[in-house]
């Protein structure tokens, strides 16, 4: 990880104002602050390289979560944390940079099990909270991890035929084969259960599919797409295996997004698309069943609003007790320990709303009104934490060089997608009212 640079000025002034009376204090302020931003080069690599002696709770798990799962997963919870935090954290920043993928890394996901999740029979506790590991080392890769396990690996798992899940999941669970799911539209995002207009027809043993995807995670890199069209014979929305590499098939990157900048997000035409009869989920014919998967889905990004704020927790103590103004850490001042306790108690109750809704989940008691609040409430969480976070750090807080930035960006789409935080406000206040306030 890379050391920290300039401070927020304004927190550091406004302490020395309330904790340091002493004139001598204010002249030291005044002369740092007018300090030119250039002569301090601005780079994370300019400042003293040594870190201190490693913080009290370094896990900054201060409610023991982890302490809740099995002798077994704790070990491997630890050997995965270790990997990501040693090797996927330092090497996104440049991939995000850049809008590329890492294809490089992705074997090594797979090595440590992580395109498997789905299948190999853990906790949905340890589930969840590897995904707050991914997401705390890099959100952009979480979203693949998340996606390909709860959207991918569990729609062929628990919908396909037993040929689907011999031919697919073998390269999806050891990550060298890649899938996306196809579902949003052009015209149609929160209302694509009623509006979707993607077409299948049967038509000589076969299914032609045609229309328009986007925002599709992985759409350009995948082996193939998952993709939900509406039968014109019956009407019923179904889901299909489309190869990406058929004729009729074109994805075009989306690109200049402000946040998930790793991930391939694409818009995708379908041209009288063929496949064969035999690409149709049999489990997947009427949309009651994507439903299913998408209230799993949702809550996973809850997950995900929880890695995020340990993430920028993670950042911004190690700026703190390392960046020094005035004479001392920040780490020193109240404003910046009040910031500090605040992201992690932010941090801290979505982790636990999460260690609870696993534990529900776990016995078969989940619905949408829990996925649907936990996400709206941990992604809106995730939001104030990042921006303090930000503040935290002043103008170092806008680069992605020290990370914050990086993470400012990424909250932002954690709080759009997999349901916007208004769409699944509603959902909440509906299950609670018994009143519906969509349209």
């Amino acid at each position: 990880m890379q050391s920290p640079g300039r401070a927020n000025g304004q927190s550091a002034t406004a302490e020395s104002d309330t904790a340091e009376s002493d004139t001598a204090e204010s002249d030291t302020a005044e002369s740092d602050t007018a300090e030119s931003d250039t002569a301090e080069s601005g780079t994370a690599q300019t400042v003293a390289a040594g870190s201190a002696a490693e913080p009290p709770f370094p896990d900054a798990d201060l409610m023991y979560i982890v302490d809740l799962l099995p002798p077994d997963e704790q070990l491997r919870y630890q050997e995965v944390r270790e990997f990501l935090q040693s090797r996927i954290r330092a090497a996104s920043i440049d991939y995000w940079n850049r809008e590329e993928f890492p294809f490089g890394l992705l074997a090594e996901l797979g090595k440590y099990g992580l395109g498997g999740l789905q299948t190999d029979g853990t906790s949905k506790l340890f589930k969840g909270l590897m995904y707050v590991e991914v997401a705390r080392a890099d959100v952009s890769l979480s979203a693949l991890v998340g996606i390909h396990n709860e959207l991918i690996v569990g729609m062929i798992d628990q919908l396909g035929s037993e040929e689907q899940k011999a031919r697919w999941l073998p390269g999806l669970t050891a990550f060298t084969r890649i899938g996306a799911f196809a579902l949003t539209e052009p015209d149609h995002g929160s209302d694509i259960a009623g509006g979707l207009e993607t077409t299948a027809r049967l038509e000589n043993g076969g299914w032609v599919i045609n229309g328009a995807k986007r925002w599709i995670g992985a759409g350009t890199i995948s082996d193939f797409a998952l993709v939900w069209a509406r039968d014109v014979a019956d009407q019923h929305i179904k889901g299909f295996i489309v190869e990406t590499d058929r004729p009729g098939y074109t994805a075009t990157k989306i690109a200049n997004k402000i946040g998930l900048r790793i991930m391939q997000n694409a818009d995708i035409v379908l041209d009288e698309v063929r496949i064969p009869e035999a690409n149709l989920l049999p489990g997947a014919t009427d949309f009651s069943k994507a439903n299913e998967l998408l209230r799993d889905s949702r809550a996973w990004v809850g997950w995900q609003g929880a890695g995020i704020q340990l993430a920028a927790f993670d950042v911004a103590r190690s700026y703190s007790l390392q960046r020094r103004q005035f004479g001392k850490e920040l780490a020193c001042f109240q404003l910046i320990q009040q910031q500090l306790a605040e992201i992690l108690g932010n941090a801290t109750a979505s982790l636990a709303l999460m260690a609870q809704l696993a534990r529900i989940q776990e016995e078969g008691k989940l619905e949408m009104v829990q996925a649907a609040m936990a996400k709206s409430t941990t992604t809106r969480l995730a939001r104030a934490s990042v921006a303090m976070g930000r503040s935290l750090m002043g103008g170092n807080g806008i680069s992605s060089d020290y990370e914050m930035g990086k993470l400012f960006g990424d909250a932002e789409i954690l709080y759009t997608y997999e349901g916007s935080y208004e769409i699944n406000s509603l959902i909440v206040a509906r299950a609670v009212t018994g009143k519906s306030a969509f349209v």
